[in-house]
């Protein structure tokens, strides 16, 4: 149990500091190729090449002041972007990186392996817009309390969706540990019988994250900024930082579930390099798509969920129960 215990402390490190690089990494990816996307210069001036532009945020939030509203519940501010923080984390323990004992001594490359993986994912996702709501709900403003709304509309909505185009790989490998999945897409990845709820879990996954073109709950040009309106300082920085976190833990699921995890070619030491790749690849997909399209009108958002997405993972289950039968 002692070992046991430290290796968990070691893997609650490991993973934490690894992701907590990655987000400036994504971030300044993004400014990179928004800029290319779109004609323009990213950035260029901070570091060689504009490296260190992300050290420079968070210097620049780090020295901002911290305000709170008259009309606002401080602490209720406070644990806000915590609730939305830890969540985020507490989820990347999920994402397998490679089987047990890939590089040898007695553990695997992921956090934790329990038999109940996806629903773990679920749980701590639907406590995520906690942070968003609370967050909104206590700034005492009136566009804030909107984007709360939105937020809290939007991620339910989605979220059933999402929880459907799961459950068909779920039914599929007859397990809903995330390191059981991969193993059985050994001889083909799930997104090729799956595709279908492959397409609908991306489709969910730009909505339960909030970025474009689903980022209504933070639309600037109707409601200032939403839920973060009156936030500031590094409390606003930590909901930018568990949406980028966000990003990758949607990248990595979809990878897991459909992508065949840390498979690919080479010698199974590669396995994290693989499963890296396939999420850089996914948050790379999420820019790409920001860079292209329009935000959706909020009525065009709810009705799309409901009428199209909902009814189509719906049939998707159906389709997989009966042929699962069937063979």
């Amino acid at each position: 149990m002692l070992e046991g215990t430290i290796v968990l402390i070691v893997k609650s490190i490991v993973i934490f500091a690894v992701f907590l690089q990655i987000v400036p990494l994504i971030l300044l990816g993004e400014r990179k190729l928004l800029g290319r996307f779109q004609s323009r210069i990213g950035p260029n001036r901070v570091g060689p090449k504009g490296l260190a532009q992300p050290i420079a945020d968070v210097l620049k939030l780090l020295s901002k002041e911290q305000f709170t509203p008259a009309t606002s519940v401080p602490w209720m501010m406070a644990i806000a972007p915590v609730i939305s923080v830890t969540t985020a984390i507490a989820t990347m323990a999920v994402i397998p990186f490679g089987p047990y004992d890939a590089w040898g001594g007695g553990f695997g490359l992921y956090g934790i392996d329990v038999s109940i993986g996806l629903l773990y994912f679920f749980a701590f996702g639907s406590l995520a817009f906690y942070g968003l709501v609370l967050g909104g709900w206590s700034s005492g403003s009136k566009y804030s309390f909107l984007g709360a709304m939105r937020a809290a509309a939007q991620l339910i909505s989605y979220e059933v969706a999402l929880g459907l185009s799961l459950l068909g790989v779920a039914m599929t490998a007859g397990s809903l540990s995330l390191v059981d999945i991969v193993e059985h897409q050994d001889g083909m990845w799930f997104v090729v019988p799956q595709f279908v709820g492959f397409c609908i879990f991306v489709v969910a996954g730009f909505a339960e994250t909030a970025r474009a073109p689903f980022d209504l709950p933070e639309g600037d040009a109707e409601i200032v900024g939403g839920y973060h309106t009156e936030f500031g300082g590094m409390r606003f920085g930590s909901f930018f930082m568990a949406e980028y976190m966000e990003v990758l833990i949607i990248s990595g699921i979809g990878a897991a579930c459909f992508l065949g995890g840390w498979r690919g070619p080479g010698p199974i030491e590669l396995a994290p390099l693989w499963m890296l790749l396939k999420i850089i690849l996914g948050a790379t997909f999420f820019i790409w798509v920001r860079a292209s399209m329009p935000r959706l009108r909020y009525d065009q958002l709810m009705s799309f969920g409901w009428k199209v997405l909902l009814p189509l993972a719906t049939l998707n289950v159906l389709v997989t129960a009966i042929i699962l039968v069937a063979t």
